[in-house]
């Protein structure tokens, strides 16, 4: 929707000379924000908790937006989103209502704070970092990877990260943290739980984050050789792998919500959820990332 988000800064692109090939510059790859419509006009506080939980009313919201707005299917990116996920450059999209600072501070990485009291809000990445049209293992044929870090610094709120980070199929409700509802999932630092399409507790998984790490997140998806995608989720902590699991199982049909929009067959942007004083760095480039797994 127009003017729910800033494009990234540059002119946009010129149509190259004939017989010349176009050189692009990542940092103008404009998304198209009809992809990320807007939440409803009201917000409701927090209710405290040994960790935290947004009210009941914020809840429903966000699945009446889910209920409005389906997932879409995956769509053709541009030579030049392709070229930008290629490049790490990653531009992320500010929320409606976003309380703080976000911006580029060096390629592949963003530099943000948010304020005190702060609400809920999921910060999503353009260009998708997997394109089911083009990435998936099922036209591919190999194994596909993703991962991002981000750093607590450490002028953070120093008694509790309220941090979250994962992935989510497109459109996300951006007022929401991330693994809350359909198509998304998150660990959040706060409570150290995961959350796979869960708007409740979550599921015991590591321990809160701390100020002063740097923590990361992943995806692997890989064809099984049936027809569908085994999909496996990694989490560090300074560089070190601690945990991880996969997609499909702790799945408890009598109480698990599905994990559709999570299964390589939609395309999948970063989510980072955040509420409360929080100050950040979001690291897209490998060459920066703590973890130097072989990708």
């Amino acid at each position: 929707m127009s003017g729910d988000y800033g494009p990234p800064p540059g002119p946009p692109p010129t149509s190259a000379a004939p017989g010349k090939e176009q050189q692009h510059k990542w940092q103008v790859a404009v998304p198209d924000t009809a992809l990320f419509p807007p939440p409803p006009a009201f917000f409701s506080g927090y209710d405290r908790s040994p960790a935290n939980n947004a009210s009941e009313e914020d809840a429903e919201a966000g699945e009446a937006w889910c209920e409005q707005y389906p997932l879409l299917p995956p769509q053709p990116l541009p030579v030049q989103a392709l070229q930008a996920q290629a490049a790490h450059e990653i531009s992320l999209l500010l929320p409606q209502g976003f309380r703080g600072t976000l911006a580029a501070s060096a390629p592949g990485v963003w530099e943000g704070r948010t304020d005190v009291m702060a609400r809920d809000s999921c910060v999503i990445g353009y260009p998708p970092m997997y394109s089911a049209a083009t990435q998936s293992p099922l036209v591919t044929g190999r194994a596909f990877k993703m991962y991002y870090e981000v750093h607590i610094r450490k002028d953070s709120r120093r008694d509790e990260v309220d941090l979250g980070l994962g992935f989510t199929a497109l459109p996300y409700p951006n007022f929401r943290m991330p693994g809350w509802h359909r198509g998304s999932l998150a660990v959040h630092g706060d409570d150290g739980r995961k959350y796979i399409n869960d708007r409740w507790g979550g599921k015991d998984f590591t321990e809160p984050f701390v100020v002063g790490q740097t923590v990361g997140i992943g995806m692997s998806l890989a064809p099984r050789g049936d027809g569908t995608i085994n999909v496996d989720i990694w989490f560090t902590r300074d560089g070190k792998l601690v945990g991880g699991w996969n997609l499909h199982e702790e799945s408890d049909a009598e109480q698990d919500l599905p994990v559709t929009g999570l299964e390589g067959l939609h395309d999948l942007s970063c989510a980072i959820g955040m509420f409360d004083q929080n100050s950040f760095e979001v690291i897209f480039d490998p060459k920066k990332w703590k973890y130097q797994d072989s990708f």
